[in-house]
């Protein structure tokens, strides 16, 4: 039960995202500075960011790497979601920090997403949620276009949770 439902494993690391599924490409702008990139990472990798903006995480790791198993669940009561994936890719460098999990089965959708902080040469630090997903069970299939807004919603709630991350963090160091 440990294996990927798509074959493009991988492809949102640089891209391009393949063929044939909905593509979501989010980036947002949540600091400046190596310490708010470092902040942000941090936040990334260690599911923070995800356990703020009010998803369940429970992960085999504490922090993002490839093989970890991750269970995302969304929403409240009888529309909870649970979302099983395996991390397919880390970045831990000096620019970029981030990791992609991959769906396994029983995940609504199938397909890859991606989550990553990158700090620019003037000192910009971004975030970027980049996926490229199809539904994969009746209810995805249902919800037909609302998917995609949904996601949308999602990328941003994790854009402004991130901020928020980074300014406290900032506040903190001050």
């Amino acid at each position: 039960m440990n294996t990927l439902t798509y074959p493009e494993a991988g492809a949102t690391r640089l891209g391009p995202l393949p063929r044939g599924y909905h593509h979501l490409h989010h980036r947002t702008g949540i600091g400046h500075g190596r310490a708010d990139f470092e902040t942000a990472g941090a936040a990334i990798t260690a599911f923070r960011m995800h356990r703020l903006s009010g998803a369940r995480v429970s992960a085999s790791a504490p922090r993002a790497e490839p093989g970890a198993s991750v269970r995302v669940a969304l929403g409240a009561g009888p529309f909870r979601f649970t979302a099983p994936c395996r991390v397919v890719w880390a970045e831990y460098g000096p620019e970029r920090i981030g990791f992609a999990y991959g769906t396994l089965a029983r995940h609504p959708e199938c397909g890859e997403e991606s989550f990553v902080a990158e700090l620019a040469d003037d000192g910009t630090v971004s975030f970027t949620v980049m996926a490229f997903s199809r539904p994969a069970r009746w209810y995805t299939r249902l919800a037909g276009p609302l998917v995609p807004v949904a996601q949308r919603w999602y990328a941003r709630r994790l854009g402004d949770t991130l901020r928020r991350i980074v300014t406290e963090g900032r506040a903190h160091r001050s």
